[in-house]
């Protein structure tokens, strides 16, 4: 007799599991590291619960371009510049696991076809819901969006304001960062680039 066979979706069913049932009991832990009752009414369901948001909060890692962008790619005689300005975002920062909330500004020059505008959304969304910081995340924004469209130029600025400098530390409550990457056109020349920058500044 052959041995059944498990479905794909069954699998990520299992795995998922496992995941939740491994951030839950790390959760009860932390609450107990940290001198706290993780069986106390207010705590006691605390594991299951942040598990969940952590479970949410990292789907980033579980998605692919394909799939987020789902042939959203359409033929286009487009040549001049398309800007997607103030895409909220929120991630997590690789280092103190802390999250740091902005909006980033894409700009691309078509190639004989477009995006369709939820998508650049989703993209965004994809690589912020991960450990991160905001440099790679930058990056990773810009040449996902060149590869699916295969824009002569793309542009990305992502501004955010991080929790690691305003919770600990240095504690500075109105600091921001902002990132940038040019790719293409917006590299090469300056025309384009200050164009992009003049809209984003204005806009």
């Amino acid at each position: 007799m052959s041995d059944p066979v498990i479905s794909s979706s069954s699998n990520n069913e299992i795995v998922s599991h496992i995941m939740h049932e491994d951030l839950k009991n790390s959760y009860t832990e932390i609450i107990k590291a940290v001198g706290e009752d993780a069986d106390r009414e207010g705590l006691l369901d605390t594991p299951k619960r942040a598990a969940k948001a952590m479970e949410y909060l990292t789907q980033g890692y579980r998605q692919t371009l394909n799939e987020i962008t789902n042939n959203a790619v359409f033929s286009s005689d487009a040549d001049d510049m398309v800007l997607i300005q103030d895409i909220e975002l929120y991630s997590m920062c690789e280092h103190h696991l802390l999250p740091f909330v902005g909006r980033c500004h894409i700009a691309y020059i078509p190639n004989g076809k477009v995006l369709g505008l939820s998508k650049f959304a989703r993209i965004v969304d994809m690589f912020a819901r991960r450990f991160q910081i905001q440099e790679q995340l930058t990056h990773q924004i810009a040449k996902a969006v060149e590869e699916v469209t295969g824009a002569r130029g793309v542009g990305v600025i992502v501004e955010a304001k991080h929790m690691c400098m305003m919770m600990r530390g240095v504690e500075k409550q109105n600091s921001k960062m902002r990132t940038s990457v040019m790719l293409g056109n917006f590299r090469e020349d300056a025309k384009t680039r200050n164009e992009f920058l003049q809209l984003v500044k204005h806009g």
